[in-house]
């Protein structure tokens, strides 16, 4: 297991809007992470959920637990200590949908779930033209993050929304417009990872006219990852 190892020497942790919204970034997360990139090429990707636009793979669990030891101390500095420890889920995620292809829901930000104690990862792997992460506030409500007290409003509001202004093209979110906008952007670097609050809107930052293969030597190749406090 020494090919998968991590490092967070180049770990930079730092808030995002008024709100501030904590945001870690790992520059050089693997040591090699071309092993990743050949893993997933053996690995048989499937559509897993409906709101992703593309296939994912189960990252092995040896290695989920290997980075969850790893990783926790830093999440408990970060984003708040989980008493009983930290638990991850990881995927190996290849965005495939054509632009055309997309539905409607995945032509808007989104949200992990509406609990601020999910925390997401994204770890890149791949050397397209395709960008990272952006983040979003919704204009109408203003609202950046969701918990289960605000989704309600948010949900109607962007209703409202589209009722008044139709639906947005059919393409990948970029600048958020007309009823969103960015309000931070991780880089996307080859081999950085990020970690924020799942709550948070955000959308992966894909080049519509660019090539989406699905091969992992290839394609926009992360690692996403999910953790939550044990209960």
């Amino acid at each position: 297991m020494q090919q998968w190892s991590i490092s967070l020497s180049n770990a930079a942790s730092s808030y995002f809007s008024a709100e501030k919204h904590e945001f870690v970034s790992v520059d050089d997360f693997m040591a090699l992470p071309e092993i990743a990139i050949q893993e997933a090429s053996l690995q048989k990707f499937a559509k897993i959920t409906p709101q992703y636009p593309g296939i994912r793979a189960e990252l092995a669990k040896e290695v989920t637990q290997m980075w969850l030891n790893e990783l926790s101390p830093m999440l408990d500095d970060s984003f708040g200590r989980a008493s009983k420890g930290w638990e991850m889920q990881a995927w190996y995620s290849l965005v495939t949908a054509k632009p055309e292809e997309l539905i409607p829901m995945q032509r808007f930000p989104h949200v992990d779930g509406t609990n601020p104690r999910q925390i997401a990862m994204m770890l890149y792997l791949d050397h397209t033209d395709h960008g990272g992460t952006g983040f979003f506030r919704h204009r109408t409500t203003g609202l950046e993050a969701l918990t289960d007290g605000t989704f309600p409003r948010y949900r109607a509001a962007l209703e409202d929304d589209v009722r008044r202004s139709g639906m947005p093209e059919a393409a990948y979110v970029t600048d958020g417009a007309p009823h969103f906008e960015r309000i931070h952007a991780s880089a996307g670097a080859f081999n950085q990872a990020v970690f924020y609050r799942g709550n948070v809107l955000h959308s992966g930052l894909i080049d519509s006219a660019c090539d989406l293969s699905p091969d992992p030597a290839k394609g926009r190749l992360t690692i996403n990852a999910f953790f939550r406090p044990i209960e």
